[in-house]
């Protein structure tokens, strides 16, 4: 791979990252005042607007048939299943305790990587992703899971919906382009998500509070569209497997986040976990291909 190419992948990859590391914040501050089903299906819908709008304006051709069915399961992986059990399982955890999690999907990325996207990491990468999965799953546990199974077992069907939408998004943007790959795929969904966000709306409005309001402009805006615009462009350019190891880096971002915006408690075992993901980025990355 040109290194050009792969470091911009890198480049992009990250500002996604530090877009979606604002994700699971604003969704706890959403969740609090808004119904689960409809912050999902409502976001979507906004985003969905947009990106038709996007599309419209630049006169994009229209997918071919055989792009369809990918498009479709990253419309239901992204756009429904991610956002939906994330915003079930804040209704059990704090977003702190949810971010940790996050830690899980570049090895879940990498792992759709291989089985989508055709990849080959070397076989110390594999030791690099899965000792960072391991630090992240053994801080859960020490924490207690009985303490909201509920809540722990919805953050790990979401790491693996998101895995497979992420390597099978990226893979398309090989071809479609990364912003492109999002925008059809909310434009897929679009009229379900409408639908749903009628039926769903909340009767009274008055009482839902302005961070709510902000959190699910931000999950529209930024979760949904414009970080997807330069994570997909990011794997593709780069390699899924390798730029799909920056998510290490999400946790440390979300958790300062959680702490300064939500007023969160972030204990200093969350901090060594986030530090141990970190250096794991490190060594995944130079054996990456």
């Amino acid at each position: 791979m040109d290194m050009d190419k792969a470091t911009g992948g890198w480049i992009y990859g990250l500002v996604g990252v530090l877009i979606f590391s604002g994700s699971l914040p604003a969704t706890r501050a959403a969740v609090m005042d808004f119904d689960p089903v409809f912050l999902t299906v409502a976001r979507a819908a906004i985003a969905g607007i947009l990106a038709l709008c996007l599309l419209l304006a630049s006169q994009e051709k229209r997918p071919v048939r055989g792009d369809i069915i990918p498009l479709a399961i990253v419309a239901i992986s992204c756009v429904v299943g991610f956002p939906l059990l994330t915003a079930l399982a804040l209704k059990h955890v704090t977003s702190a305790h949810s971010i940790v999690f996050i830690g899980l999907l570049p090895l879940a990325t990498a792992i759709f990587g291989v089985l989508r996207g055709g990849e080959r990491p070397r076989p110390a990468f594999w030791i690099f992703s899965a000792f960072g999965s391991a630090i992240v799953c053994g801080y859960a546990l020490a924490q207690g899971i009985s303490a909201s199974p509920a809540g722990d077992l919805l953050m790990l069907a979401a790491i693996l919906v998101c895995g497979l939408g992420y390597a099978e998004g990226a893979v398309l943007a090989r071809r479609l382009g990364g912003w492109q790959v999002i925008s059809w795929a909310l434009v897929l969904s679009l009229p379900v998500m409408i639908a749903l966000c009628l039926y769903t709306m909340p009767q009274a409005i008055g009482g839902i509070g302005e961070p709510a309001w902000i959190g699910l402009i931000y999950v529209s805006l930024f979760s949904m569209l414009v970080g997807f615009i330069f994570w997909y462009r990011g794997l593709a350019q780069g390699g899924i497997a390798a730029v799909g190891q920056l998510q290490l880096l999400q946790p440390f971002f979300g958790l300062t986040l959680a702490a300064t915006l939500l007023k969160e408690s972030v204990s200093w075992s969350m901090f060594l976990v986030t530090l141990g993901v970190v250096a794991c980025v490190v060594g995944a990355k130079k054996f990456a291909r």
